[in-house]
């Protein structure tokens, strides 16, 4: 017989936070994005209005839907399952759970009267058979299975990998795992590249309340030219995954090869910490960054991101492209401490 169930509250009581983790942390689509410390670290360092859906059977959680209200100037406001990641989603462990949560994810949006977008790791029953949703991507997350060691990995790389990261190590470049007290020098890198790519960067108060929230599952890389930060990145482990939401570097070093020192540090880690799994977030098919990931034998798993309503018109998305692109040029214009200035303003307001 399946179990009985009940929505016990639509906001998630702190009280429930580990049973939901539990749930989380065990079920084949978990990821460190759908847990509470992402909650945390949403609320504190956005200010933004978290609403997480759980089914339970008696203390249990048998379904879970995180959903984040955001509530950009002067246009609709988004219900968003997850902003800021690559995915969050419907998880639950049996048909009429997940039509129960969806349906009040429905109610919510109605009740705010904004937009629902459900971004999920893979193919969703419950929304697909709603049927008044539509895909809006078609890119995919790189995925790399991890054997039981390091060594185990390094063996499996072709000779050009092995001697790309060879050679950041032979330029003198060193790679330093840590906390908080490297977060400024991620950010020296990570500011300059966003507005390099001409793109608002992130607040150092939501960096810093990832790290906070996360504890010791949040892992920050930074690689150096001598004292110099050339490249850095932010690990996330949940379980026996690693994911690996940002990373940058900056140009003037590529010729040292800092990125591949980075990645190969971070693959290191989690292959000897017994993680299974390395997550080296979405891309498109096709890009740079989907054959950067690809060399290290990363292969793709489509997204199944859904929003609820009617596809834009072709003119539509040709004009939301022209205006991007032509943001994105103003962007790399701007100097570097104005930059930084308005980004985290404008930031917590896209949430992809």
């Amino acid at each position: 017989m399946p179990r009985r169930f009940q929505i016990k509250s639509q906001f998630l009581s702190e009280s429930a936070y580990p049973a939901w983790d539990r749930y989380v942390l065990h079920h084949e689509h978990g990821s460190p994005y759908l847990t509470t410390a992402w909650k945390k670290a949403v609320q504190v360092g956005y200010g933004h209005k978290t609403s997480y859906l759980a089914a339970f059977s008696g203390s249990d959680v048998v379904g879970s839907l995180p959903l984040v209200t955001v509530k950009p100037p002067l246009v609709k406001n988004r219900l968003v399952s997850l902003p800021f990641c690559d995915f969050g989603g419907l998880l639950a462990d049996d048909p009429a759970v997940a039509e129960n949560l969806l349906n009040q994810a429905l109610k919510l949006a109605a009740d705010q009267r904004a937009d629902l977008e459900i971004r999920c790791p893979a193919p969703a029953g419950a929304i697909l058979s709603h049927g008044g949703f539509i895909q809006t991507t078609n890119k995919c997350r790189m995925l790399l299975a991890l054997p039981s060691t390091a060594d185990e990995l390094w063996s499996g790389f072709k000779s050009k990998l092995r001697s790309q990261i060879n050679r950041a190590e032979k330029n003198g470049l060193t790679c330093r795992l840590g906390g908080s007290e490297l977060l400024n020098d991620f950010y020296q890198v990570f500011t300059r590249n966003m507005r390099d790519l001409g793109s608002p960067v992130h607040g150092k108060s939501w960096l810093t309340a990832i790290i906070q929230a996360f504890g010791k599952q949040a892992v920050v890389g930074v690689v150096y030219a001598g004292n110099s930060p050339a490249a850095a990145g932010i690990i996330l482990c949940h379980g026996r995954t690693v994911s690996i939401p940002w990373a940058s570097a900056l140009r003037e070093f590529n010729r040292l090869s800092p990125n591949m020192l980075l990645y190969w540090t971070f693959l290191k880690f989690a292959a000897d910490s017994g993680c299974s799994s390395f997550d080296f977030g979405r891309s498109t098919p096709g890009e740079g960054t989907y054959s950067f990931k690809k060399q290290w034998g990363a292969a793709p798993a489509p997204l199944a991101w859904y929003r609820l309503g009617t596809a834009r018109s072709q003119a539509d998305e040709q004009t939301n492209g022209s205006l991007r692109r032509t943001m994105e040029s103003v962007w790399k214009c701007l100097p570097l401490p104005a930059a930084n200035i308005l980004g985290p303003c404008l930031r917590k307001y896209i949430d992809r």
